[in-house]
């Protein structure tokens, strides 16, 4: 599946280079939806995007880095009057303006797709085509926003970063749940038609793998992040944390729960009660004081040691959920389960047009053979699959999120940190937002017999 879409994507993207590449490319792609590979194009450019990000923070590249317009006369001060140092700090610097410059992109495709019905709007053809001049708008962009003078930039745009971060959070909390439903139903439903042992034993293992995961985590979290005399605001988040997914777990299994939902069970629980732990672990990697495991001690690190702290463990878990969250909103359908998770608003919808706007199809003599196979189709004719607007405004928000987790939820100043305070509370309240949304998905249809969730 994951083959098909990405040909499908690559046909938009060969289509760029001019109608022989597309043919060829074509010629080689199967059959998808327009509103399919439209989503994935911009995936294609926020990995593109992310990719330079992580460039830059290359310490092989710190010198050369130092002769941006920007660094040129960093005499900015932020909060705590630091004075900003390129010498350290080019590498965040630059990732915030790549990002900037990117997510202004977004929000303006945003504004442009304000009330799209379908893609028989004139406006269609910019969300859907026009591949090579966007990319050429968001190079553009990254190369005048590294005019930007210092000032109070950095500052100012790492309070839109964190907001926008914890934004992002809420929404991949949504899809992560939905996940875990879709993953459960479809792995009981298995098991129901088949009554294969090999469904039961893969539900059960994945379960019992998801909690040892989360058990073994909080163990850790106690060895690394507590200690016998103080940390108690670290011991308060790791305890209440566990007393809420366990919670989370004992309702998943209520009578009244199954009796609504009887395809709900401790997978999901188990996925949700692994995905807060992280959330945790995250949130005390930027906790104030000396209960914080990863808190050195020593402020003036190397450019080297700079840059693979921008690249722990937890920031390189926390990449690779994004993209998966990333990838898993463009090719993922709502489903029936998705009106309880509220991922419908985010998800595409199966779409209702024709087939009639052809967007890439094989050339035949007269043209008229050419018709005959649709490569790419578009299902958007009588309705638009996702909200085109939303869409937009959610990658830029996932643009903010990925310029913090690059640049570990710094300070973009001399004093670099992971203590920050704030990214430790955006992260530990996302946790308990995640068990609530959950438990909400668990609830509601018993809550609000009335309403149809099917």
């Amino acid at each position: 599946m994951g083959a098909v879409l990405g040909l499908c994507s690559a046909a938009q993207l060969a289509c760029c280079c001019g109608s022989a590449a597309c043919s060829l490319c074509c010629s080689a792609c199967p059959s998808c939806a327009n509103s399919t590979s439209t989503r994935l194009m911009y995936t294609l450019m926020m990995l593109l995007v992310m990719v330079v990000a992580c460039i830059t923070l290359a310490p092989g590249l710190h010198d050369q880095m130092k002769k941006v317009p920007f660094c040129a006369n960093s005499t900015g001060l932020v909060p705590g009057n630091f004075k900003v140092d390129c010498d350290q700090a080019v590498g965040y610097l630059a990732v915030y303006r790549i990002c900037f410059a990117t997510c202004l992109f977004f929000c303006l495709m945003a504004l442009i797709m304000i009330g799209v019905k379908s893609s028989k709007d004139p406006r269609a053809g910019i969300q859907n085509g026009f591949w090579g001049i966007k990319y050429l708008v968001v190079i553009g962009g990254i190369i005048g926003a590294f005019f930007i003078p210092e000032g109070s930039f950095a500052s100012t745009w790492m309070v839109f970063g964190m907001i926008g971060g914890f934004c992002f959070i809420v929404i991949q909390l949504i899809l992560i749940i939905d996940f875990a439903h879709t993953w459960a139903e479809r792995w009981v439903s298995n098991y129901e038609e088949t009554q294969s042992k090999g469904w039961y034993s893969a539900l059960l293992l994945a379960m019992l793998s998801c909690y040892a995961l989360t058990i073994t985590g909080i163990v850790l979290l106690y060895v690394y992040y507590t200690k016998p005399d103080g940390c108690d605001l670290s011991k308060f988040f790791i305890s209440f944390n566990l007393i809420l997914v366990v919670g989370a777990s004992a309702i998943s299994i209520l009578p009244s729960v199954q009796e609504h939902q009887p395809r709900s069970g401790l997978l999901q629980s188990a996925v949700v009660s692994l995905y807060v732990m992280y959330l945790t672990w995250s949130a005390l990697s930027n906790s104030v004081g000396e209960c914080n495991a990863s808190f050195t001690g020593d402020k003036q690190e190397s450019k080297e040691d700079l840059y693979w702290s921008s690249f722990d463990k937890q920031s390189i878990i926390g990449l690779v959920i994004w993209v998966l969250s990333v990838l898993y909103s463009s090719i993922r359908t709502a489903s029936s389960s998705s009106k309880i998770t509220m991922s419908d608003h985010i998800l595409a919808k199966e779409g209702s047009g024709g087939q009639g706007g052809l967007i890439a199809n094989e050339e035949g003599d007269g043209g008229e053979a050419g018709r005959e196979e649709t490569k790419v189709f578009d299902n958007e004719g009588d309705d638009v699959a996702y909200s085109w607007t939303f869409f937009h405004i959610v990658f830029a928000l996932a643009t903010l999120y990925i310029m913090m987790t690059l640049t570990n939820w710094y300070n973009p100043s001399s004093q670099l940190s992971k203590e920050n305070a704030a990214s430790m509370w955006i992260k530990i309240t996302s946790s308990w937002l995640c068990v609530g949304l959950y438990v909400w998905t668990l609830i509601a249809p018993a809550v609000l017999p009335d309403r149809d969730f099917s």
